[in-house]
């Protein structure tokens, strides 16, 4: 929803979370629900981490507050994982929803975070491309000057925002638990029903952070990926693994022998969690068109770009 962690640092905000509001603050995002009409849907999960970190270039940059200017103003690097469908992954193949991968030759990115960063570039007049890296490294690589913007299913907490800015929110979403079919707990009604189940979360993450809402639980050690907690899952080395509920559909068809924990209204968790776009700091200007772009996003627009991701997303 980070990276980068993509995901923070601290554990009283959203994932990707938003800064500035505490936790239980935050109005309930119920069921599965994608999108809901006042435009709540998506999450940022805390992407996973993929291989590799940017060398790209020092590109110092020359948009202060006063500047229209965002890097070179031509090629817009966009920093993200390409690891994490569906709201960024690398393709093989160059297609109308794809950007190249600056970094990885012969490669492309896709994605919901792909075609956000996309409308930005047109807004700006330049041309994207994605920039893949950790999800931990994006703020550094930002405020170094390798990329030009973060687009990779980060949210706006507090403590990232002491590093950079953020836009507005691009999409909200909620947290759950998946577990085994067959598991004890595939019948559990509330984060209670959890309590002195071993539960494992994504390093840096709320997927992580949010574990701690669960009374009594075994708060395992965190992964680096999301990826990794499936792996935990199915050799069953965790009882259940946090997970973003707007991903729900891509995820059980991807895991079958997975189930969503079905919690009754108000026992789950509560949070929501923002994507937002990083900016690095003091280019008010940028910022200002990157808000435009995204406020004029319907939310019926928003939801079909949504699913067609989740339509055409690796399985």
């Amino acid at each position: 929803m980070e990276g980068t962690s993509r995901h923070r640092t601290e554990p009283q905000t959203s994932i990707h979370g938003s800064g500035g509001v505490s936790r239980r603050e935050f109005l309930r995002l119920s069921g599965l629900t994608a999108f809901s009409v006042a435009g709540v849907g998506f999450l940022a999960a805390c992407g996973p981490a993929s291989q590799g970190t940017s060398s790209g270039s020092d590109g110092s940059d020359s948009s202060g507050s006063g500047s229209e200017v965002l890097g070179d103003g031509k090629t817009m690097r966009v920093g993200m994982e390409a690891a994490y469908a569906p709201y960024n992954w690398q393709a093989t193949e160059s297609s109308d929803t794809t950007i190249p991968i600056q970094n990885v030759d012969g490669a492309y990115a896709d994605g919901y975070d792909v075609q956000i960063a996309k409308k930005i570039a047109d807004k700006l007049g330049m041309d994207p491309v994605a920039v893949k890296m950790n999800f931990s490294g994006l703020i550094d690589a930002l405020n170094n000057g390798q990329i030009d913007i973060i687009c990779a299913g980060m949210s706006a907490t507090e403590e990232r925002r002491k590093s950079i800015d953020f836009s507005d929110a691009y999409f909200t979403g909620g947290f759950g638990l998946l577990v085994q079919k067959g598991s004890k707990y595939a019948s559990a009604t509330s984060l209670e029903d959890f309590s002195g189940a071993s539960v494992l979360g994504q390093k840096d993450t709320n997927l992580d952070y949010i574990i701690d809402d669960i009374p009594g639980v075994n708060h395992l050690t965190p992964v680096d990926s999301v990826p990794a907690q499936f792996s935990q899952l199915t050799q069953g080395t965790c009882d259940a693994i946090t997970f973003n509920t707007e991903n729900t559909k891509g995820i059980l068809k991807a895991y079958p022998d997975l189930v969503v924990v079905p919690f009754a209204e108000g026992k789950g968790f509560t949070e929501v969690a923002t994507v937002n776009a990083g900016l690095k700091k003091g280019q008010d200007k940028i910022l200002a068109k990157v808000n435009e772009v995204i406020d004029a996003i319907s939310d019926d627009e928003k939801q079909k770009l949504w699913n067609d991701c989740m339509d055409r997303q690796p399985s």
